[in-house]
């Protein structure tokens, strides 16, 4: 069995993304750890500054390139961090709690926020999404066969 070029490229690319994810996250512990402790063994004692610190330096040396890896830990840290807080928000009393559960309000927003996005202002959706987004809600206006569905469907041309 021999793998054709593109399936080489594929396979390529993603043991070199899953090494850069694996190398950079062991970098940033690393750092996080070093720095962590370093503070700690200065002051003598350890602070709720300490591992926002240590992050903070770990995260500009380690995640600031802006590249997609990065880009993929950085969005769905963002997405963690705002959930947490919000909870700490209401366990600290800063918001009620709810007597009704928020999720589908949420759900509902970020929907047709992210709708709204792609069919007004899509440069500004990161190009994943976008693609996406294209292959769902306007790839899909064409249809030829089974193929489309279980393949790719994308606009073939014509045969005139």
């Amino acid at each position: 069995m021999t793998v054709n070029s593109q399936e080489h490229k594929k396979l390529q690319a993603i043991l070199k993304a899953t090494y850069t994810h694996s190398r950079n996250l062991a970098c940033f512990v690393f750092t996080y750890k070093g720095l962590c402790a370093l503070q700690s063994h200065v002051q003598g004692e350890t602070n709720q500054m300490h591992p926002f610190l240590a992050a903070f330096i770990g995260g500009l040396l380690v995640f600031s390139k802006n590249n997609s890896i990065n880009s993929q830990i950085n969005m769905y840290l963002t997405s963690r961090v705002l959930f947490a807080l919000c909870r700490l928000a209401v366990e600290k009393g800063y918001f009620p709690k709810l007597r009704w559960d928020p999720f589908p309000l949420h759900t509902a927003v970020i929907w047709g926020l992210v709708l709204w996005l792609f069919e007004y202002h899509r440069s500004t959706l990161q190009p994943s999404l976008q693609s996406s987004m294209a292959y769902l809600y306007e790839d899909s206006n064409v249809w030829h066969d089974i193929s489309d569905f279980l393949i790719f469907n994308k606009s073939r041309p014509s045969k005139t």
